[in-house]
């Protein structure tokens, strides 16, 4: 498949991206003019308290919320304005691994995978049952097809979570708090489950998160949404090394810095 094409008049190696976004509901400024690059095959990570604005951002990407002001390009598609078959070539070029994994609990593991293919392809069942078998390898689940999604720890549903998104073999993936509910020990495997299949798959990760530790692990990039701004984004280094004082403070209360900064 034909990779997309970089939104008008940006670089070749940025797919998508946010000019001038304005998002409120009623009196609620949620986003203020945010403008952002996100480049292919870099993880991009942004930051930010509950109620920062970073679900909302992650919404107008995929196309499920129009800005008020402003464009989102998901390569040379305007999302907002996008309609019908348009709209749905983009996102199948799209997975998402939501916080609870999403998964249908009457399907069993390997039909919870299985399901875009069979909604969105034409792949003979063998095709599908050797994909869904290829992708629980990669997130190191192998012989688990047979599984009631009941039976799962947390961090088995968020690997089943992310083989289901990288299903349709997206050229970007979209994360939402993948650390959410999960002790650090977890935790820590699935920030380098991300980093491997960055290595392997050669995709875009876009991980929203107030988990920095887990942001300074997996990202090429981070950026932080605050009271609708967004007040930094940058190579990891420049981020850990910014003057802007509120996310300073917020780096602060959540790691300490001094190891960080050393990086």
């Amino acid at each position: 498949m034909t990779p997309l094409p970089s939104p008008p008049g940006a670089p070749d190696n940025v797919l998508i991206r946010l000019e001038g976004v304005h998002k409120r509901f009623g009196e609620l400024v949620v986003l203020n003019g945010v403008d952002m690059d996100i480049r292919r095959g870099e993880t991009t990570v942004i930051l930010g308290p509950s109620g920062a604005g970073k679900s909302v951002l992650i919404k107008h990407i995929v196309g499920l919320i129009a800005p008020d002001a402003g464009r989102v390009w998901v390569g040379d598609v305007d999302m907002a304005r996008a309609r019908g078959a348009a709209l749905l070539g983009v996102r199948k070029r799209m997975g998402m691994l939501f916080q609870d994994g999403a998964l249908f609990d009457s399907l069993s593991v390997a039909e919870n995978i299985a399901f875009p293919l069979r909604h969105h392809t034409r792949l003979s069942e063998a095709e599908i049952r050797r994909v869904v078998e290829e992708k629980l390898e990669l997130v190191e689940l192998p012989g688990l097809g047979g599984r009631a999604v009941s039976e799962l720890s947390g961090g088995q549903r968020k690997r089943v979570g992310l083989a289901r998104a990288i299903a349709m073999e997206p050229e970007v993936v979209v994360f939402d708090e993948p650390n959410s509910g999960l002790d650090p020990l977890t935790s820590g495997t699935i920030d380098e489950l991300i980093l491997r299949m960055k290595e392997r798959l050669g995709v875009s990760f876009v991980v929203i998160t107030h988990d920095i530790v887990s942001a300074v692990q997996i990202a090429d990039r981070i950026g932080m949404l605050w009271r609708g701004d967004l007040l930094e984004y940058g190579p990891i280094a420049d981020f850990l090394h910014t003057r802007e004082e509120v996310v300073r403070r917020f780096l602060a209360r959540n790691v300490d810095l001094a190891p960080l900064e050393a990086l």
